[in-house]
């Protein structure tokens, strides 16, 4: 019997507006690859027709961190948002507003991972909070500082969910660094983990085929991490399933 067939995993690029370039932290690569998938970073473009064929060429898609989302995306562009905000990258926000859809149409399996999980909440109806120290503040830090693969605070995964499959139910220790979370879910996401704050961790799509976000950082943490390597495995073998 001959190897498994390796999955190609869309990944959306990480943009350094500075430098006028756009990049990929190592991580993201590295559990695709251990988990048997093959990585390819997508163009930044929110052209239907480049998306489309690019999508075309995958059978995964990875929605990757990066700046906050703009408020704009999910309705709530107030005069404060300035003060509460951090950079964001408007091209990244109207790639993900049209790529989103796309991946959803074909049911193709899609990770988010901290910016990830949010823009997803954002783009299908939900909303977020702006700021947590000055909006919702809490004993639990969120923001934590390197080495990032580090847990910072626990999460408790809900039985029955997808991830209680995949990693189980109960409490688990998680890496975070971030400032913005999910306030309000969208109409057809289901909250899978929250940490002991209350804040919404991990979250699927029960209508799609896989469709799960993670606000912490399987990226850094997959490397000393079992329940992290097996995200991006549930990850890569639904899209070799496609």
């Amino acid at each position: 019997m001959g190897e498994a067939r390796r999955p190609v995993i869309g990944v959306t690029p990480l943009v350094d507006e500075q430098r006028e370039s756009y990049w990929m932290l190592p991580g993201y690569f590295e559990g695709v690859l251990e988990a048997g998938g093959v990585p390819l970073m997508l163009p930044l473009s929110d052209d239907a027709e480049v998306l489309e064929r690019t999508l075309s060429a995958c059978d995964g898609l990875l929605i990757a961190g990066g700046q906050d989302v703009a408020p704009e995306v999910y309705g709530e562009a107030a005069p404060e948002a300035a003060a509460l905000v951090g950079e964001t990258c408007p091209e990244r926000d109207r790639m993900e507003a049209a790529l989103l859809p796309l991946a959803l149409e074909r049911d193709l399996p899609v990770l988010g991972i901290c910016r990830g999980i949010q823009v997803i909440n954002a783009l299908l109806g939900g909303t977020l909070w702006q700021d947590l120290p000055v909006q919702r503040p809490s004993g639990v830090e969120h923001h934590g500082t390197p080495p990032y693969d580090v847990p910072v605070h626990t999460v408790e995964v809900a039985p029955g969910t997808p991830l209680a499959e995949a990693i189980g139910s109960g409490e688990h220790a998680v890496n975070s660094y971030h400032h913005q979370a999910v306030r309000e879910l969208a109409p057809g996401l289901e909250a899978m983990a929250v940490s002991p704050d209350g804040l919404v961790e991990a979250l699927w799509r029960p209508a799609s085929a896989f469709l799960w976000a993670v606000q912490w950082h399987p990226e850094f943490a997959h490397r000393v991490d079992e329940a992290s390597r097996q995200v991006f495995s549930a990850f890569v073998e639904a899209a070799r399933a496609r």
